[in-house]
């Protein structure tokens, strides 16, 4: 895969601990900021999906009534 550099802008305490990191991990700034991006596209990626489903389903009318969600969920938390 191509890479491109992009440059932005961390607060000088970032930066340390994200040095601090790099070195107790072995590893570049460049590589933990790759690995930091990838996660957080995927977990936005993810999320998003996510509502484009239940936005489906609920323009297909499949639709759960607020108050057995609240009893599902008051049974799950008691045990």
């Amino acid at each position: 895969m191509e890479k491109q550099t992009l440059t932005f802008r961390a607060n000088r305490k970032q930066v340390r601990e994200l040095d601090r990191l790099a070195q107790a991990l072995d590893r570049d700034r460049s590589y933990l900021l790759n690995e930091a991006v990838e996660q957080y596209l995927s977990v936005h990626e993810y999320h998003l999906r996510q509502i484009k489903e239940g936005l489906a389903q609920a323009r297909a009318g499949k639709l759960l009534d607020y108050e057995e969600v609240k009893a599902g969920w008051k049974k799950r938390l008691a045990k």
